[in-house]
């Protein structure tokens, strides 16, 4: 395997970095895998059966707010204080390798690859970041897009509560939210990533031969693994890591079962580096 490696690295113009949320469970944050692992990091969701899919969906907003941002806000002030792992530097050091450099596609809303120092003109945030919000207003308010910088949320962890004052929108004075792509979700403000497709889809028409490693994409949400598939000559260039979900349909290309920074780890000692 070793060698199969470092032929693709050797062959490749450029690398694609396709990270899901197992690429920051390194960093020490959740990838909330189904809802016990949403329910371990926020027990009263679990006593009040709250799962995933109803905590991150606009509708939350507008049936309680308090609950919505007690959770967006606990999610907000982790990664805030998170730091990128060693992997995200040893991604950075290999994608120097190649004539085309590197980008990343990320369903990852933490923002831990521009805290790491990647350039921020070749990352797309295909589901938004947490780090922006939006108003909740379905007309969305002239469609702004503002950081969340200067929101500085208290959280009751007890109750998953937030106790200091809710966000409101730099227009109308509405409630704000996170400008994140959730479930059932019609009004997100996306023209901010769609300037980053744009640039990626520059950038791929310039690219020839890329090599694709995708890092903790799983099979609930797809759109991290269908890209890298598609972007990998139908996974001939892919490697792809994952402790649990590492198949590649196809057969082909590198299946490495295993976390984010360990195969990481692996790859860049498979090409020398």
């Amino acid at each position: 395997m070793p060698s199969k490696i470092k032929a693709l690295i050797e062959s490749a113009d450029s690398l694609i970095i396709a990270a899901g949320a197992g690429m920051s469970v390194d960093s020490g944050l959740p990838d909330f895998r189904g809802n016990e692992g949403l329910w371990r990091h926020y027990p009263p969701l679990q006593g009040l059966n709250i799962d995933f899919r109803r905590i991150a969906d606009p509708l939350c907003f507008d049936e309680d707010p308090t609950l919505a941002w007690g959770f967006y806000g606990h999610r907000l002030l982790s990664y805030r204080n998170a730091q990128p792992h060693e992997g995200f530097d040893l991604l950075k050091k290999l994608g120097e390798q190649f004539k085309h450099g590197s980008f990343v596609f990320t369903s990852n809303v933490d923002g831990q690859f521009q805290k790491a120092g990647f350039n921020r003109q070749r990352i797309y945030e295909c589901h938004g970041s947490i780090h922006s919000l939006q108003c909740t207003r379905p007309d969305g308010c002239g469609s702004d897009i503002w950081s969340a910088i200067d929101f500085n949320p208290v959280v009751d962890d007890s109750s998953c509560e937030l106790v200091s004052p809710l966000p409101s929108c730099i227009n109308c004075g509405e409630l704000a939210r996170p400008n994140i792509f959730m479930f059932e979700d019609w009004y997100w403000q996306s023209w901010l990533y769609k300037q980053q497709k744009k640039r990626l889809d520059q950038w791929l028409s310039k690219i020839k031969s890329p090599l694709v490693i995708e890092i903790g994409a799983g099979v609930t949400i797809v759109t991290v693994r269908r890209f890298s598939q598609n972007l990998s000559n139908n996974g001939e260039r892919l490697i792809r890591i994952n402790p649990v979900e590492a198949t590649i349909d196809s057969n082909q290309g590198i299946s490495l079962t295993m976390g984010g920074l360990e195969g990481i780890k692996v790859i860049l000692e498979a090409g020398q580096f």
